[in-house]
Order: structure tokens, then sequence, then C-alpha cells
């Protein structure tokens, strides 16, 4: 595992990653959802490892939703896929210990880096990496990825909730609130530590979140230089789009934005769940013209959850 290449940076990431565990840790979502999983609890040491790879400046912050059953949730990486976590990643067992929940659903133990499920969104992304950048080092020269929310939701029946589901209204409400403000308020201060170029959303959720951030953020300091926001196609196989060829639509995306980086050329095999170490998406329909800042310009973006 490469040791961290900022320790400033990584030391102001790891507080806010956690603040917003411990934010989280006081919520009751028993309203809302049977277990909550929060993976900066129990696999901190494997998501600071991970906190330690990012660079200040990068050209692209990617936001995804929240953890994954087989992803985040067992390794504490966003879109942390099991193979690609060893294998692209180097976190491994040696440099991270990961424990287990409290309370875990029957149907959703955590078993951490020995997890033999693969998440295909996670498979993706970072064969996605892979494929285009060749080696982490060079990925996260240019890019970091950040979840928007930290948690995992499981149903009593064991199915995976997301928090674009949490009531809004009504028993649970007050909790969905809470969690959002904690959520948005970390989101907002990696921002402000790494400055990148330009947001670019997994989806339109974590778009649309993005972009209310940004907004605050403007609004606390209207002379603040912003980046530029995005949404590209979510990498989950429940997306019809994204098993169309996820990587090489993202490309064209990216591209479509002014998004360019890495030498390596997007290959058919980063659409495959096993083409890396492994791989992941969701998708998206509909275009939106996004503004951000003074230096923002309205952006168009691809189709998103």
């Amino acid at each position: 595992m490469p040791a961290r290449v900022n320790k400033k940076l990584h030391t102001s990431l790891e507080q806010i990653a956690s603040r917003l565990r411990d934010r989280c840790d006081l919520l009751n979502f028993n309203a809302a959802a049977a277990y909550t999983y929060n993976p900066l609890q129990y696999a901190w040491g494997a998501h600071c490892a991970f906190l330690a790879r990012a660079h200040p400046q990068p050209h692209v912050l990617f936001v995804g939703m929240n953890p994954g059953p087989f992803g985040m949730a067992q390794t504490g990486v966003p879109f942390g896929e099991v193979a690609a976590v060893r294998g692209f990643l180097g976190i491994t067992e040696r440099v991270a210990k990961i424990t287990t929940p409290k309370h875990m659903h029957p149907k959703r133990p955590v078993d951490g880096l020995a997890c033999t499920r693969s998440e295909v969104s996670g498979a993706r992304v970072w064969a996605w990496a892979q494929q285009r950048f060749g080696t982490a080092d060079q990925f996260f020269h240019q890019a970091f990825i950040w979840n928007w929310c930290p948690l995992a939701f499981v149903a009593a029946s064991g199915a995976n909730q997301t928090p674009d589901k949490l009531p809004r209204t009504g028993r649970g409400a007050k909790a969905t609130h809470m969690l959002e403000s904690a959520c948005d308020e970390a989101l907002g201060a990696v921002i402000v530590a790494l400055q990148p170029t330009h947001v670019v959303g997994f989806g339109a959720f974590a778009r649309q979140r993005a972009e209310r951030v940004l907004a605050q953020l403007q609004s606390a300091d209207p002379t603040r230089t912003l980046p530029l926001i995005h949404q590209v196609l979510h990498p989950s196989p429940a997306s019809p789009a994204a098993n169309r060829g996820w990587a090489a639509q993202v490309d064209a995306q990216l591209a479509a934005a002014g998004i360019h980086f890495g030498a390596r050329p997007i290959l058919p095999a980063c659409a495959s769940p096993s083409s890396i170490s492994s791989g992941s998406v969701q998708p998206s329909s509909r275009g939106a013209s996004v503004r951000t800042s003074k230096r923002s310009r309205s952006a168009r973006a691809a189709s998103g959850r």
C-alpha cells in the first residue's frame, strides 16, 4: 500500500469523515430501515487508507450515492468491490482491519475483504479507472471518489434501501433531514479541501445533492470559485442503459462535458463485471443543464439515477 501522498490533505479528509461518521452514529433510522450499516465505523482503517490516496486539486471529484451491500458496506471504500480494492487499490488486511456492525441482517453479513460476492457497480467503476489510467496512482493524481452518504440501509426482507427512499415526512423524517444536513456539510468540506475543477455525479441523485452543496458554498461566500458540475450514468446493473456498455457511455459523457484525462482508451472489457478485478454502475435518461458559480457555465449532463 503506497504511503499517503499529502499528509495535510489526508488529515483534513480524515477529520471530515470522522465528523460525518460520528454524526451518523447518533441518528435512529428504525422507522425507515430495519438495519443501518456505518462502514466508517467498522471499516475505518480501510476508509482512511483510501483517503490517504487523495491529491489536492484533482481534475474531477466523482460523487456517488451511498454504499452498496457488496462494495463499500464490506470494504469501507467508495464503490469498493473487494477484488478491485485488493488488486487495483492495494488495500488489504495488512493495512486495514475490518470488523462488523453491531447489528446485521442475516442475509447481509459483513465479511470485509473476505466477501466472495462481487459488486457490479464497483467493479465497473474501478475497471474503468484501471483501463483509463493504468494504475491507481495515476487515477488519484487526476480524480477522487466520495460517496455522499456513508450509510447502507437494509430492509427487513434483506433488500438494499437507498437514501432517496428514506421518509421525508412523518415518522422517520427528522432522521432523514439530519442525515442530509450531515452529508451535505461533509461533501461541501471535501470540495473545499480538494478544490477539484469538476464535480461529476454518478446519476441524478448524486448530481442534485452536489448542486445543492455548491449553491450553499456560493451563498456562504459569493467570491468563492467553484467547480463545474456534471452528471454521468450510474453504474448499477439495475439500469438497462448501464448494462449496454457503461464505460464507453461514461467516457463519451465526460468528453461532451469537456473533461479529458487519461492516456488509455476505454476498452469494451470495462463494461464487464469481471474485466479488472471486477466491475459495476447505474443509468439515467434525462439531460440536465446545471449551473454553478461565476466560473461555471451551464453544463449539459447526461443520464442518471
